[in-house]
């Protein structure tokens, strides 16, 4: 049985990943400069939670970007470690995050927090692992032959951030479409696997 205080730390963990989740939603909706209350609100905890987790804008936006970049994280390690081939790991990875448009979520956060998160060292640290397991899934779909060889990991990152318009991003055929023309493009030639 747990004891209070681990309840306490559970109950503490659970309102700072709400408030995170919160954060990049409204952050998307509305900018960055919306009001620390209507964040508090749609996490569903009281403006005081979110000030004793976050005392200001800068540590909110900071620990929102760390949060997103280490979902980012998991998306790559997990796609790397349920798929077959390196390809289909990329395939799903640019898939995902075209689904949940990483793009528009990172411009939500990037012009705002473009120092904070430049100088953090748990955000560099983060962004470090993401290009780590980035690298070797590329390296292993170079290996592979299933990626052009002129590929590499600043193209990888643009068509992860690829952004398409709202009006056409919740048809789910129009960014299967969009997708398939872009493995297309990167895929190593007479291969059609994906």
């Amino acid at each position: 049985m747990r004891t209070t205080a681990d309840q306490l730390r559970a109950d503490a963990r659970s309102n700072r990943d709400q408030i995170l989740r919160a954060a990049l939603e409204v952050f998307c909706e509305r900018g960055s400069n919306v009001p620390m209350k209507d964040i508090a609100d749609r996490a569903g905890v009281g403006v005081g939670t979110l000030y004793r987790r976050f005392p200001d804008r800068d540590a909110l936006l900071t620990a929102t970007a760390e949060a997103h970049m280490a979902n980012i994280v998991e998306l790559v390690t997990t796609a790397r470690r349920e798929e077959p081939t390196a390809w289909s790991a990329l395939c799903r990875v640019l898939r995902e995050c075209a689904e949940m448009q990483l793009g528009a979520q990172a411009a939500a956060i990037e012009p705002a927090a473009h120092q904070l998160v430049k100088d953090d060292p748990a955000v560099t640290e983060t962004r470090n692992v993401l290009f780590d397991q980035l690298r070797q899934l590329i390296d292993h779909a170079h290996a592979d032959g299933d990626l052009r060889p002129d590929i590499g990991l600043p193209d990888i990152e643009v068509l992860m951030m690829l952004q398409i318009p709202a009006h056409t991003a919740s048809r789910p055929d129009t960014i299967e479409r969009v997708i398939g023309i872009i493995l297309d493009g990167i895929r190593a030639q007479g291969d059609s696997r994906d």
